[in-house]
């Protein structure tokens, strides 16, 4: 929502979620604290009164799509839950240099207890978004979906994923319990494709999909034989990726995995496939500037 000091405009597409606040996140977010405050904040502590109070502000140091503005809150509640935070730029919405994130009042020294960690958590969650959505930008127009990967940062998946979802783009499987997907060492640990499919389609739920990976024309062949809902077309060129969408013809849905960065978006895309699953979104994105200054 834009204020007066706030010049921020929401993202044409921007999507409006609500972070899942899980036990996993709650001890991230612990664990965190406990790894920056250890014993105690031995600069902060002898210079700031335990009773003063102050004001801060949150602010963007470039043009950025925010998302984990819950984070912020989660922090500092849990350094000291009397600490009021006024949200300026909720997730979904773009923000500029310059522009006022957030407002934060309380007292100083939790305020700067938890000034680093809240940033931590804030400048990547909206480095993914800002990422992804200049992905998705490049699909727009375009009937293909784009997902992101398991290549997250250990204990951080809930976060990134969601990030992504806020930048525009879906999420791929959530983890190894929730999706069906045969990857290139399955195959060999089963003797091949068919042998794969028939155990996963064995063992799996009757609401789950399977989905094989193909390296090539011969394993798609396979994997169409063995009827899998899904193939993966692993690290090939558009002409192969192309001859592949001809030869599976809708008999499965089509997954194009290996390479995807955004200047490639567009030319995978006019192959045909359904999904072009891109682990960048998460790991090739970069922390954006944001600052927080006691005001007081």
């Amino acid at each position: 929502m834009a204020t007066k000091d706030n010049n921020s405009a929401p993202a044409p597409d921007a999507w409006r979620p609500g972070l899942e606040v899980s036990g996993i996140v709650k001890r991230l977010v612990a664990l965190a604290l406990e790894e920056d405050l250890a014993t105690g904040d031995i600069t902060t502590d002898p210079i700031v009164p335990p009773d003063r109070k102050g004001e801060a502000v949150i602010k963007a140091k470039e043009n950025l799509l925010v998302a984990g503005m819950d984070m912020v809150r989660i922090v500092f509640d849990a350094v000291d839950p009397e600490i009021k935070i006024e949200v300026l730029t909720p997730d979904g919405v773009r923000a500029r240099p310059g522009d006022i994130m957030a407002r934060l009042s309380g007292r100083l020294r939790p305020l700067l207890w938890g000034e680093r960690t809240a940033l931590n958590f804030l400048q990547r969650l909206c480095g993914i978004a800002t990422h992804t959505h200049a992905h998705v930008q490049e699909a727009k127009g375009l009937d293909v979906k784009l997902v992101d990967t398991r290549k997250t940062t250990p204990g951080w998946r809930l976060l990134e994923k969601y990030a992504v979802r806020v930048g525009g783009a879906s999420n791929h499987r959530m983890g190894l319990f929730d999706g069906v997907l045969i990857k290139d060492n399955h195959i060999v640990a089963a003797g091949g494709i068919t042998q794969a499919v028939g155990l996963a389609r064995k063992g799996a739920p009757h609401m789950v999909r399977i989905e094989v990976e193909a390296a090539s024309m011969n394993e798609v062949r396979e994997a169409l034989d063995a009827k899998a809902d899904v193939i993966m077309l692993d690290n090939m060129n558009p002409d192969q990726i192309s001859q592949a969408v001809q030869l599976i013809a809708g008999k499965a849905l089509v997954e194009v995995s290996g390479g995807i960065k955004k200047e490639t978006i567009r030319t995978m895309a006019r192959t045909g496939v359904n999904i072009l699953s891109c682990g960048a979104l998460t790991h090739g994105a970069r922390a954006v500037d944001i600052s927080m200054k006691i005001t007081v």
